[in-house]
């Protein structure tokens, strides 16, 4: 899952280098998500999310340490709860999210997660006052279809755990909002930090009592899987820096595509024909909602 939000040095807008960028971002958090499925289905997703939460937190003091002020004013912040809070919420979403990896596969688990934008337009109006128009309403709508599209309930082939990455997708929509609420008083670096450090501290307090032993061949996943998160965060942070968000925004969803790959390759997972609909109605959607949300901006 991508947790690393825009960064704050000035853009150059160049969008075709964003665009890059954020392609190669998703294909690297494909590569995470498949390693976590990987290794949360040998070994405790506490566990697994735990290490790579060290490596997490490591990256986030070295980006504070190379900032003006250094780490003693990146974490300088007038609301410590709020992004105590918000690193605590993020790393339960990952481990909600790996869960359900190894539940349901990559496919499925992110065919329903893309309906987070959706659901953080829907909750924009009651947490942040935010004017939710009914073209809006109209859209999500047609993307909560995509999900029940995808999750098939009141038939015989309803599966409940179905429900774990909308669960992933709803927390993760609660952590941009409230992140979006926190940037009015902290500036990228701080939320960003207190992303690692209280993730960090909050899953070694639980993961720590889940601890096994790991072969040596899978310390050299759980690696990749560390390189990788920071890798795809580096990736992300320099494409929001490279070009504006809703320029690259929708092509976040190529991690859809990739993941898919990976699945049907790797993991041996079937594309389901509800699956494969519901997921292009959802990205229909959410295009609409961010093209929609581009053109409030510019006016």
């Amino acid at each position: 899952m991508s947790t690393a939000t825009a960064g704050s040095t000035p853009q150059s807008n160049n969008v075709p280098m964003g665009i890059l960028l954020m392609i190669g971002a998703t294909i690297v958090f494909a590569l995470q998500d498949g390693i976590s499925r990987h290794l949360a289905g040998t070994y405790n997703t506490y566990m697994v999310v735990m290490v790579r939460y060290w490596f997490f937190a490591a990256f986030v003091v070295f980006l504070a340490m190379r900032t003006p002020g250094g780490i003693r004013g990146v974490a300088r912040t007038s609301q410590l709860g709020l992004q105590i809070f918000r690193g605590v919420l993020l790393v339960g979403e990952i481990c909600v999210a790996v869960y359900g990896f190894t539940l349901l596969g990559l496919v499925e688990s992110q065919a329903v997660f893309i309906c987070y934008p959706l659901l953080v337009a829907a909750l924009s109006g009651p947490v942040l006052g935010e004017s939710v128009g009914w073209r809006r309403w109209a859209a999500i709508g047609v993307g909560l279809i995509g999900v029940l599209i995808i999750l098939q309930p009141g038939t015989g082939v309803f599966d409940p755990a179905a429900l774990i990455p909308f669960a992933s997708a709803l927390m993760f929509a609660v952590y941009g909002l409230v992140t979006r609420y926190a940037a009015r008083r902290d500036s990228t670096a701080t939320s960003f930090f207190w992303t690692g450090i209280a993730g960090m501290v909050f899953m070694t307090l639980i993961g720590i009592w889940f601890w096994e032993p790991m072969s040596q061949g899978d310390w050299l996943w759980m690696a990749l899987l560390c390189v990788s998160g920071v890798t795809g965060h580096w990736l992300l942070i320099k494409c929001y820096e490279m070009a504006e968000a809703s320029a690259v925004q929708p092509f976040a969803y190529f991690h859809l595509v990739w993941a898919a790959i990976l699945g049907v390759s790797i993991f041996g997972e079937v594309i389901r024909l509800n699956v494969a609909s519901g997921a292009a109605i959802i990205i229909a959607a959410g295009l609409f909602t961010l093209w929609r949300e581009s053109r409030k901006a510019r006016a």
